[in-house]
């Protein structure tokens, strides 16, 4: 169901279940992990992906990190003093990244696209860093002074200019797009494919299940390691269209075709009603149900990294919720 103001309206007015604990209890749940992140170094022979929380991934293959729709402010809001504030830290700060060679948007709502974040990493690292962004948003990007920006229309692949053999190619999703109040729909949406000569990534951004995972599952997969939404699903008639619940994350995971998937969108801003735990407990029961191992559809803590490779190895000590 698109959103309208009546959809909005009543969602406004239905009960939270979300239950956000006190911030001892969330150390104790959803702990963030801290390490160096500028030492982070890009794995010769494996991929690494370190969760920043909601949808921002650090991945690090080929020589390359980058970046998926990153967000480090505390509210996803244009206006920092309201709208959804983060109920868990972000592990570190844009100053502590290592540098960054691209970025991947996957569309212009403020939890996806957060203007500070976007001008912070600008500052820092200006025309060295290639910005990937949906079909209609490269001038916005041009007005916060983004100049390496290169607007990709779905099924399109564009390249970082120092590393042609690594392609970034913007395929379909389920969702919308809406800045302002007569904006609507005006910036495309989609997920990502970052494929390398020896590994393959899919980012599926935001969206509801459509059968266009299959088509880039046929056409891309299989996928060494995915980025899939697991949280904001609730009420299912006002979220449904644009947001996956777990067991629809757990039919992309199969339909994409991928070997490892990391759970994202979740754990980070209250943006749905269900019970702020239910995403991971969800995914759990899922995968249990369809016999999927819980290593190959895993959660992270904020800010911990994973290798993959033939043996999967989740650095500094490791952790499963």
């Amino acid at each position: 169901m698109p959103a309208t103001f009546k959809n909005a309206v009543k969602f406004a007015l239905t009960k939270n279940r979300n239950k956000i604990p006190s911030k001892e209890e969330l150390d104790s749940m959803l702990p963030i992990f801290k390490q160096d992140f500028s030492r982070l170094q890009v794995p010769d022979d494996s991929i690494r992906v370190t969760w920043m929380g909601h949808s921002t991934v650090l991945l690090q293959m080929h020589g390359l990190n980058i970046l998926t729709d990153p967000m480090f402010s505390d509210r996803a809001s244009p206006i920092q003093a309201f709208g959804p504030k983060r109920y868990r830290d972000p592990p570190c700060s844009v100053g502590d990244l290592p540098h960054i060679n691209g970025v991947v948007i996957s569309h212009s709502h403020y939890d996806h696209l957060d203007l500070n974040t976007v001008t912070s990493l600008n500052a820092r690292f200006g025309t060295k860093t290639s910005w990937f962004v949906p079909l209609g948003l490269q001038p916005w990007m041009k007005r916060v002074g983004c100049e390496n920006a290169v607007e990709v229309d779905w099924w399109k692949e564009s390249y970082i200019p120092d590393s042609k053999d690594v392609f970034f190619i913007f395929t379909p999703a389920q969702h919308w797009s809406k800045r302002a109040l007569v904006d609507d729909n005006k910036v495309l949406w989609g997920s990502w494919c970052i494929l390398g000569p020896k590994f393959r990534f899919f980012f599926a951004g935001d969206t509801g299940y459509c059968d266009a995972f299959k088509q880039i599952g046929n056409i891309y997969g299989p996928f060494d390691l995915s980025a899939i939404p697991i949280g904001a699903y609730e009420p299912r008639w006002f979220m449904k269209y644009a947001h996956v619940n777990p067991e629809e994350a757990v039919q992309m995971h199969l339909d994409i075709r991928s070997k490892n998937s990391l759970a994202i969108h979740w754990g980070t801003f209250c943006l749905g009603s269900e019970y702020y735990l239910d995403p991971l407990l969800k995914l759990q029961e899922s995968l249990g149900n369809r016999k999927i191992s819980r290593e190959s559809f895993f959660t992270l803590r904020h800010g911990e990294s994973r290798l993959i490779s033939q043996s999967i190895t989740t650095e500094h000590g490791g952790h499963n919720y």
